[in-house]
Parts: C-alpha cells; sequence; structure tokens
C-alpha cells in the first residue's frame, strides 16, 4: 500500500460519487447506485511506479522500495465507459480527471490539494478500467481505497486513484502536481510521463541468501508487463547461458504470469540467479537499472544469490561397531 496523504474517513452512507464538466447531465452516484450498474471482474497487477527505487545509483528520493511494491488482486466494479456513456460526453471533450478524497501540502504548491490524475478520453474509454467497490471478493478496505477507486491496468498504480470522489470531463490535459510535477521520468533536462508498466520477472522462490542442498532445484517466480501479455521468461545461473523457463496458467492481459524453470546447482559454494521477461510487443529488461530524477519503472534484470552446501560424501564406508 502507497499513499501520498491520510487516509481519508468516508461514511458509505452519505457518500456519491460526482460526475461533472463537459458532460450532458452532471451525475451524483451512490454506493447503491453503482451497485445496480452492469459490473465486471478483472484481475490485475499493480506495482508503484517507486518499486525498485533502492538499488538506483546515485541514490534517489522516495520511498526507498525494494521489489516488494506489487501485488494482484481480483477487482470488481462498473466499468468507467458505462458511466461517461451514462452522462453523456460532450464532443469537446478530451481528458478525465479523477479526484480522491485524501488531501495534504506538497512542496510548491500553496495549501493544500487533493490526490488528483488524469487520463486523456480515449485511455479512460478503454473497457478495462473499472470504478471498483471491491477486492477478491470483499467491499474495499480503507487502506485500499473504499468505497469506490479507479483501476487502470496496465498502468503503474498512481493512476488507480483511491477513495474517489469526483470524475471531471474537460477540454484539455491535466497539468496537477502528481501528473507534470512527480510521476514524470526526469533525465538530464528531458521529461517523460510514467505510464504503462514496464516488463518485469521477479523471483519468489528461492529467496535471497537462502541456503540450498546440491542437486535440482525449482527457481519460481512471476513476470508481468503493461504493454502486453508475457512471451517469455529465461533464467541464468552464474552467467551462463539463458534457460527458458515454463509459464504456468492461463495467459491474462493485465496480470501477473507465473513461471518456474528446474536448475542444476551441484557445486558448492555461491550462485547467482538471474531473471528476465520479454512481452509479446517485443520489450524486455534491461542489464541495469535507468536512472531518473525519481526512481522510477526500475525493471532491470533482478540477481539473486544463494549458497548450496556440499554434497556428503558417500564413499566413506561405516566402520562402527555392530
Amino acid at each position: 500500500m502507497r499513499n501520498h496523504f491520510r487516509v481519508p474517513a468516508i461514511d458509505a452512507g452519505p457518500w456519491s460519487l460526482a460526475v461533472t464538466g463537459l458532460v450532458e447531465r452532471r451525475l451524483m452516484l451512490s454506493l447503491t447506485d453503482l451497485d445496480r450498474l452492469p459490473s465486471e471482474t478483472r484481475v490485475v497487477t499493480l506495482e508503484c511506479a517507486g518499486n525498485g527505487r533502492r538499488f538506483l545509483t546515485p541514490a534517489v528520493d522516495g520511498e526507498p522500495w525494494g521489489l516488494g511494491a506489487v501485488s494482484t488482486a481480483e477487482w470488481t466494479g462498473v466499468p468507467l465507459a458505462v458511466v461517461l456513456d451514462r452522462a453523456g460526453v460532450l464532443h469537446t471533450a478530451t481528458d478525465v480527471v479523477f479526484r480522491g478524497a485524501d488531501h495534504g501540502s506538497v512542496p510548491g504548491p500553496a495549501g493544500e490539494i487533493f490526490f488528483e490524475r488524469g487520463l486523456s478520453l480515449p485511455a479512460a474509454r478503454d473497457g478495462d478500467v473499472l470504478l471498483a467497490y471491491a477486492m477478491n471478493g470483499e467491499a474495499l478496505s480503507f487502506q485500499h481505497g473504499f468505497p469506490v477507486r479507479v483501476i487502470v491496468p496496465g498502468w503503474y498504480g498512481v493512476a488507480s486513484v483511491k477513495w474517489l470522489s469526483a470524475i471531471e470531463l474537460t477540454d484539455h490535459p491535466f497539468a496537477g502536481y502528481f501528473q507534470t510535477t512527480k510521476y514524470r521520468y526526469e533525465v538530464e533536462g528531458t521529461a517523460e510521463p510514467v505510464t504503462l508498466q514496464r516488463v518485469k520477472a521477479l523471483i519468489t522462490e528461492p529467496t535471497e541468501g537462502a541456503d540450498l542442498p546440491p542437486g535440482e532445484t525449482v527457481i519460481r517466480g512471476v513476470a508481468w508487463s503493461g504493454a502486453a501479455a508475457i512471451a517469455n521468461v529465461q533464467v541464468s545461473i552464474d552467467g551462463d547461458y539463458w534457460q527458458d523457463a515454463r509459464l504456468l496458467g492461463e495467459r491474462r492481459r493485465h496480470s501477473w504470469r507465473r513461471w518456474e524453470v528446474l536448475a542444476d546447482l551441484d557445486r558448492p559454494g555461491e550462485h547467482k540467479i538471474r531473471a528476465r521477461a520479454t512481452d509479446l510487443a517485443g520489450n524486455t529488461q534491461p542489464e541495469s537499472p535507468i536512472w531518473n530524477r525519481y526512481g522510477y519503472g526500475n525493471n532491470a534484470v533482478q540477481t539473486l544469490s544463494v549458497r548450496v552446501a556440499p554434497r556428503a560424501d558417500r564413499s566413506r564406508t561405516d566402520t562402527s561397531p555392530r
């Protein structure tokens, strides 16, 4: 979980979602209203844009995430397109702004601001974007955005605004603090917005520093990408050739894919395990982190160290008395 401001206290009874701006009909939707609209359920992987930030050199400011700022859940809610159609989007509208109920102070702007993010209208009309009110079959918890949050599959988590209070249709791109000041890849005077998750494989088994017996070891993990489904995952031991892993389960467009490979770790001592993923759009992971001012989007190939114990000497004869 990652919040920029304090979790707001929201009473679901009087809560409503305002849909305003360049629409034919202004809407005020209660939780009951949303529950009556057509719903869909999607399995979606969300990753913080700062996941892996602490591995950048030189170090950058921000939450010093290792590799754990990612999760996958089953989200249920109303497709955003259904709500936009009900409001009637005017032909002059080009962008959609989402406002959360959480607010606070940030460097620069005077006073407090709300957490807000924007999407272009075509991106917002993507049929996979949800106004989610349930997670894994249960109502959202306060920490995860109760009563309603946006889920933008494939994008870094910042786009999936929690504690949603308002949706506004505008005729210009949103230029708020969390859109144009933060959440941009800034390198040597250039800036590019943070959008889709970069392709990444994560080793989940064994763990860093694990002590393993000699012989065959199963290496497992997950892989995901915002641009396309995973095409393949490869694993290398001690810089040797890349071995294809076996992809498990069904392919889901916006969810991580589990994978595994059998490796022979017979030599005692330390071993380096590396994993890299490639998606169906042809994107693959870089060898080292791509540095940027705020440490976003680090998808460098992961390297994990394990230790293998010496194999027991089976040639010795048991001479103990019988």
